[in-house]
């Protein structure tokens, strides 16, 4: 109990930090080189997660996982002085490569549903990873609505209204990395003997990455976006502080029932509905576009499906070193291909609007649900089939 506690407090906390830094960069470099550079700080986080996913798995393998959690929310908190310092002085490479080092925080927080999935059972890891991922509502729900805050805050020791939010980036990260703290996480592990390739071709790992891989890159297409769009039509920090936190509430908030769904029904029907919500909100965010908040509510929850569901079946028997380094690879290779999707949404937004975006991700989504659903078909069928051929012969 006292290492899920360490772990959903650290996860929270790092949410926070990811949800006030990943906006305020995105303002900065949107309101000093345009709108159409406004995700390139975001997206050099998402790059920098798919790197330290690689890096802190393999430093599982030598270390203590606390501890290189631990490491993980300390570089984040580094990344935000010196993004508070980029965004006095409007320095938008400056920010990018801070947002690149906290994204070496993200990547920790994001390999503790894993870890935390190892200290259950098989029959309750879904749970688990349900628990660790509602961990983060705390912080993701509330880190959008302290944007405003954070920035008055910075005007008041003459700062700029934008560093405010990497400040408290900081701090955040900080205490996460205290909260790492204590009892040992896991023994170290030797090298995997298993080739990587092996492992990308188990059934597990060829159903979960189409669906990690949607859910992230249709999630970060959109929401990379949405506060610059905003920001562009004259809303404040305050209103684009409440979409995100309504967004970041379905993305969170619903995670213990997604788990236990997972575990009663299995993790296929999960991310089978987390598609086909995917499908919804965004085809209504291209109808509605002044219904943000419903529409964001409904992408996150669709996001929150395919991710418990997804990471459920990552979360399979395997010895710990092979376990650790296909969740690894898994994660890199889903954070690379979201880093794609959210450098190019501020380019998509400005050339063709934001309904044209929201269709995109739409049908990306349906595409990989009838695929996903088409893929399942024969082999249903065979199990079918072999099921009755044994009953026959009993």
């Amino acid at each position: 109990m006292t290492r899920m506690i360490g772990l959903c407090a650290g996860v929270a906390l790092m949410s926070a930090t990811m949800a006030v830094a990943s906006t305020a960069s995105s303002l900065v470099a949107g309101d000093h080189l345009g709108a159409g550079w406004g995700a390139v700080p975001p997206t050099a986080d998402v790059i920098g997660t798919g790197a330290g996913a690689i890096l802190l798995t393999r430093l599982f393998r030598r270390y203590d996982r606390r501890t290189v959690l631990a490491l993980g929310y300390g570089v984040a908190a580094f990344s935000g002085a010196l993004g508070a310092v980029a965004a006095v002085h409007g320095n938008v490479p400056v920010l990018t490569l801070a947002m690149l080092l906290l994204g070496l925080g993200n990547a920790a927080a994001q390999l503790s549903r894993y870890a935390a999935a190892e200290l259950y059972p098989p029959g309750r890891r879904g749970f688990a990873i349900g628990l660790v991922v509602w961990s983060a509502a705390a912080g993701a729900v509330g880190g959008p609505l302290l944007l405003e805050p954070s920035g008055r805050l910075a005007g008041t020791l003459g700062l700029t209204v934008l560093a405010g939010p990497f400040v408290f980036a900081m701090v955040t990260a900080l205490i996460g990395a205290a909260a790492m703290s204590g009892r040992r996480l896991g023994a170290e592990d030797s090298e995997p003997g298993v080739p990587l390739r092996t492992l990308f071709a188990m059934p597990s790992a060829r159903r979960a990455l189409p669906v990690l891989v949607t859910a992230q890159v249709v999630m970060f297409g959109v929401m990379t976006a949405a506060p610059v769009d905003m920001h562009m039509h004259g809303d404040g920090l305050g209103m684009v502080g409440e979409t995100l936190a309504a967004h970041t509430l379905g993305m969170f908030a619903l995670s213990p029932l997604t788990g236990r769904a997972v575990d009663r029904f299995g993790a296929w029907p999960v991310t089978r509905a987390g598609l086909l919500v995917l499908v919804l909100s965004t085809g209504l965010a291209g109808v509605f576009p002044d219904a943000r908040m419903l529409t964001l509510f409904l992408l996150g929850y669709g996001w929150n499906l395919c991710f418990v569901g997804g990471s459920a079946l990552l979360a399979v028997g395997l010895p710990s070193a092979e376990s650790a380094r296909l969740e690894g690879a898994v994660d890199a290779t889903v954070w690379s291909l979201a880093a794609i999707a959210s450098l190019l949404s501020t380019v998509v937004l400005a050339h063709a609007g934001a309904r044209s975006l929201a269709f995109g991700a739409s049908s990306l989504a349906l595409v990989v649900l009838v695929g996903q659903q088409v893929a399942r078909r024969p082999a249903s069928s065979a199990s079918r089939r072999w099921e009755s051929k044994r009953a026959a012969r009993s």
